[in-house]
């Protein structure tokens, strides 16, 4: 984390606070200035810590994506409060808005440690489900806000609810059809994904994750990104994503 009585140690403290503050109940906040990745990073870190998420352990969920193969990705450790199991009921969660995502999440089939992400060797993975992703903000700006303090906060992270589990194997992901349901609204999409292949950036999460001597045990699920862009739901909305061949997933607000 960098150095409190530096700049950027100042603005991680300023952005913590802010993030504090939201989650808090203290209503959105502008959003924090950052001067890079590891200041994010370090804010997220210290909001988990702040609100003991994780109790000085190892996060389970975890959301990892980008915009495409030459984007930089991200990544964040998602609070166990916030994963909800199909069909979920969250007309109690006082959203500041309900962007969705429809995603796919993979589990690890074993423990992973720095020296093993480092091999860059591919990993077991065995299960995937159908997930949705509640985008929303604790920033006034929402999915406005600069990119790195939407990744402090989590990378503008709601809530994830996930599908029944099934065996993972490969699949042509360019044919995958998924269908999204928002109220009266039924979307379809086909071969969507950023990455062409869900997979694809489990090596640079695992690298991340691992930081610091850290060591994801078998069974750490993470979400691979959206394959529907960003459509907005609605308080009183019923939400339904299905990936053909997988399965699917529910909510309502």
């Amino acid at each position: 984390m960098p150095d409190a009585t530096t700049p950027a140690g100042d603005a991680v403290a300023d952005a913590t606070r802010r993030l504090l503050s939201a989650r808090r109940g203290g209503g959105a906040q502008p959003a924090a200035d950052l001067p890079d990745a590891p200041a994010a990073y370090a804010v997220q870190a210290a909001v988990a810590e702040a609100l003991g998420w994780f109790g000085g352990g190892v996060p389970r969920h975890w959301k990892s994506g980008g915009a495409g193969r030459t984007a930089v990705l991200t990544h964040a450790p998602l609070p166990p409060a916030g994963v909800h199991a199909s069909p979920a009921d969250l007309r109690g969660v006082p959203f500041h808005f309900r962007g969705i995502e429809a995603e796919i999440a993979l589990r690890l089939g074993e423990p992973v440690d720095a020296a093993r992400a480092a091999l860059g060797a591919p990993v077991a993975i065995d299960a995937m489900c159908v997930a949705i992703e509640v985008v929303d903000s604790r920033w006034v700006e929402g999915v406005q806000a600069p990119p790195l303090a939407k990744l402090a906060d989590l990378q503008s992270h709601g809530a994830l609810v996930l599908g029944d589990w099934v065996s993972y194997a490969a699949r042509d992901w360019a044919a995958q059809a998924v269908r999204v349901e928002i109220g009266e609204r039924v979307l379809d999409f086909r071969g969507t994904h950023a990455f062409g292949d869900p997979t694809w950036g489990l090596p640079a999460w695992l690298r991340h994750a691992t930081q610091g001597g850290a060591v994801l045990p078998a069974g750490t699920v993470v979400t691979t990104g959206t394959w529907c862009g960003l459509p907005m739901a609605a308080a009183g909305d019923a939400v339904r994503v299905v990936f053909d061949g997988i399965g699917e997933a529910r909510l309502q607000f």
